[in-house]
């Protein structure tokens, strides 16, 4: 497997390309517009940038193209800044006492890239091991997906997922593998449709060779960290 990165980019994005936290970069007043308020002011930006293009947004295919890219802005690809929109995660007692690892494998993830605005498009790989209480499998799902619907970089992406993972059931024994394609590396500049690049957040026992080990043969990736 091939690991590629963007940082050397000639279209550079410069040291101001590393975040400083593991928080999602947001202003304070992020949440002082409705939804309805920010599609209505994306909207009249989609059509002043492709109106700058030359495109003719009279014609029949392109004069709703606006509005729809607005509302998939607000309502979807980005719907993961609204924390209204983040997934209850209900824990179970660990009545089985099942001690192991429980290994969530091969989660879709659909993201932007907050560079180029691009796809990220991969998989996601989670284990926890339980501290008493357990997740429902589908939350997991959810989780991924809640954090991938906005702006992001991977490397964030994958320690949010653990942060969040870690929180809800109580335990710093989280663990997440991200294995993605980034549509700025394989569709533009360089165009390496090859290339995807993998992440991983190890927390507490995960940080053990010897389980970090076992939750990468789950996973049959046999990339080195």
């Amino acid at each position: 497997m091939k690991i590629e990165s963007d940082f050397n980019d000639i279209d550079a994005i410069g040291d101001d390309h590393v975040g400083s936290s593991s928080d999602t970069p947001l202003r304070a007043d992020a949440f002082k517009l409705s939804s309805n308020e920010k599609i209505d002011i994306i909207k009249d930006d989609v059509r002043h940038i492709l109106e700058t293009l030359g495109l003719d947004l009279n014609d029949d295919s392109l004069k709703g193209t606006p509005n729809r890219v607005a509302k998939m802005f607000v309502n979807e690809i980005f719907g993961g800044l609204d924390p209204k929109k983040k997934p209850s995660a209900s824990t179970f007692d660990n009545k089985y006492k099942y001690g192991e690892m429980l290994v969530e494998k091969n989660i879709t993830v659909y993201s932007t890239c907050e560079h180029h605005l691009l796809p990220i498009v991969g998989r996601a790989h989670i284990a926890y091991i339980s501290n008493g209480t357990v997740v429902g499998l589908s939350k997991m799902n959810r989780i991924v997906d809640y954090f991938a619907k906005r702006p992001q970089v991977q490397e964030r992406l994958t320690i949010q997922v653990v942060k969040e993972l870690q929180k809800v059931l109580n335990t710093e024994d989280v663990a997440c593998v991200i294995d993605a394609k980034h549509l700025c590396v394989n569709s533009r500049g360089i165009r390496d449709i090859e290339s995807s690049t993998v992440t991983s957040e190890f927390g507490g026992k995960f940080k053990d060779n010897q389980t970090k080990r076992e939750f990468l043969d789950y996973i049959q990736l046999d990339t080195q960290f």
